[in-house]
């Protein structure tokens, strides 16, 4: 946090104007007052989001992103005390890649380091003034008057303000849920935004630069037993009695003592370093999201690491849901229990049906993938039996069309000799010339019109017939079962790709003779397939079961269904 507020304010008040030196109490006037209006915004847009229950955000902010998030903090704060440690003037760094611009720093100056001592040391032996070792300098006793924010400077601290207001409580809330799982209570995410805001903006009226919490003082508070918000009282008093009267008293003390203060403090935090090993044989997902974290936050600093560590873990998330664990699901004997029969030896396939389950909710990002599996995990090559299908049967449509075409030349034959023995036959009656002549017109008058009609007509009433469009009767090979049941029972939601991916299933299998069935849908899942408009004439309610064995003990009453047509119904 003070890195973040410091590159604000050394940017809007830089240590020289123009190749000019600017006067240092003018220049730290401005600083101070950049500082106390930044943290004004911060604190109003924390309340803001705190009172919009932003807090959601904690949502995201899962264990190891957390752990790895204030492991890297904690290092940060490591590197920010070296300076003070061995009394060296380092060069200001910010942005992406500053920790390790400082930490070079530090190495290259190292032979500079000056000698350190206590407070009393110091000031008896002249520290500063004989050895130039840095001490803490003049703290002003009593309390600042409050003074209004300088509105002007809203539009160019705005972006600002908001990275640090979410930075700030990402902090907070970190080290509040490690502190939570440590000794057993829960923290409320838009209580503490909320809280957070407040002070800042309270503060920044007496002219206090944006906060957050401490993650030094905290440990050394849960080092020493401060476990309650009395410990916390007592400290805030001492801090009162400090500013108001005894700040004058550590005006000689050095720097590098409250730096090794807070690096011993510190050791509870890097001891998270060992998270590696833990997470690598628990969860190596997990430790991907730590190392990510880590990373992230050490070269890109707190803001950018934050973003780069939610955004990656939801990734993660989508990645994990678009491969989820498949399974045929078989019966345990004598009981209603199906458990996958690749994992369970008991669990025996019931025959004729296939129970297919999936350990994720369908979706956009996975449909096709559910699909893919489904049908090999069934053992049937669907697509090839569907295409095969529709060529044999296309090869006999056309067989039959011509086979028509060939009578009907015949019938024009036929046709044309009658009327020529007709005309040549003198003996015949008047009347028996004229019942000839009606019927050949009748004849001549059919159009091929109406014969191209009759054949399809024909042609459609054959294919309509249930031995000819069968795949035994096309001599195409069968499937060992006759129904299939989806295990929908891993579903949350719906979307309309996963609607259409379960429409084409339903198609598919029935075009080779395999009638679907659902079971184990939850109530909300069901409203959503009835709002997308998923049952019609086709799929009715009658395929939903409440569970895995209904449908299978309804499957078993009907075997295999007899095609009410061989034309496939077109892919949505």
């Amino acid at each position: 946090m003070s890195v973040m507020v410091g590159s604000v304010t050394e940017s809007l008040a830089p240590q020289t104007l123009n190749d000019s030196t600017i006067n240092e109490t003018t220049r730290d006037a401005e600083r101070v007052r950049v500082a106390s209006t930044l943290s004004v915004l911060v604190g109003l847009f924390q309340v803001g989001l705190g009172l919009i229950h932003f807090g959601f955000l904690v949502t995201y902010l899962s264990e190891p992103l957390v752990r790895g998030y204030t492991t890297a903090a904690a290092v940060q704060v490591f590197v920010s005390q070296l300076k003070y440690v061995f009394g060296l003037h380092l060069s200001s760094h910010s942005g992406p890649l500053s920790l390790i611009y400082t930490v070079l720093e530090v190495c290259r100056k190292l032979p500079q380091s000056k000698l350190i001592g206590a407070t009393g040391i110091s000031y008896g032996m002249g520290l500063k003034h004989i050895f130039g070792v840095d001490v803490v300098g003049n703290i002003s006793a009593g309390l600042v008057p409050p003074v209004a924010p300088n509105t002007q400077l809203f539009s160019k601290l705005v972006g600002s303000a908001f990275t640090i207001a979410v930075v700030g409580f990402a902090i907070a809330i970190s080290l509040g849920k490690i502190f939570a799982l440590r000794h057993g209570y829960r923290v409320d995410s838009n209580q503490e935004l909320v809280a957070l805001g407040l002070s800042n903006l309270i503060g920044g009226i007496f002219q206090c630069f944006p906060v957050s919490c401490s993650m030094s003082r905290s440990l050394v508070q849960e080092s020493t037993g401060g476990n309650s918000q009395v410990a916390g009282a007592i400290s805030s008093l001492f801090i009162l009695l400090i500013i108001v009267k005894l700040g004058e008293l550590f005006r000689d003390l050095p720097k590098a003592v409250l730096a090794a203060i807070i690096i011993v403090n510190l050791k509870g935090m890097l001891r998270q370093l060992s998270d590696v090993c833990s997470f690598w044989k628990a969860n190596q997902a997990d430790l991907l999201i730590w190392l990510v974290t880590f990373a992230a936050t050490i070269l890109l600093n707190l803001d950018l690491g934050l973003m780069v560590s939610v955004v990656f873990s939801l990734l993660l998330v989508v990645v994990r849901t678009q491969m989820p664990h498949y399974s045929i699901l078989g019966q345990v004997p004598d009981t209603d229990i199906y458990r996958d029969v690749a994992e369970y030896s008991e669990a025996k396939e019931v025959p004729g049906v296939k129970v297919f389950r999936s350990s994720a909710t369908v979706y956009f990002a996975n449909a096709d993938f559910y699909s893919d599996a489904l049908k090999q995990r069934c053992g049937v090559d669907v697509d090839f039996l569907i295409s095969q299908k529709k060529k044999l049967l296309k090869k006999r449509e056309q067989l039959k069309l011509k086979q028509l075409q060939k009578e009907k030349k015949l019938q024009k034959q036929a046709a044309s000799s009658k009327g020529a023995s007709v005309s040549i036959n003198v003996n015949t009656s008047l009347e028996d010339m004229r019942s000839n002549n009606v019927e050949d017109c009748k004849v001549m008058q059919v159009s091929p019109g109406d014969k191209m009609e009759d054949a399809t007509a024909n042609g459609q009433e054959d294919s309509k017939a249930p031995d000819g469009s069968t795949l035994k009767a096309l001599g195409l090979p069968q499937p060992d079962f006759h129904s299939l049941i989806l295990d929908l029972g891993a579903l949350s939601f719906v979307d309309t790709v996963c609607l259409k991916s379960l429409k084409n299933i339903f198609h598919d299998f029935r075009d080779i003779e395999v009638e679907v069935y659902m079971a184990a849908c939850h109530s909300p899942v069901v409203s959503q397939l009835e709002a997308g408009h998923f049952f019609d004439a086709s799929i009715t309610k009658k395929h939903l079961f409440a569970s895995v064995h209904d449908a299978v003990t309804f499957a078993l009453q009907h075997p295999r269904p007899v095609p009410d047509s061989p034309v496939s119904v077109t892919r949505l």
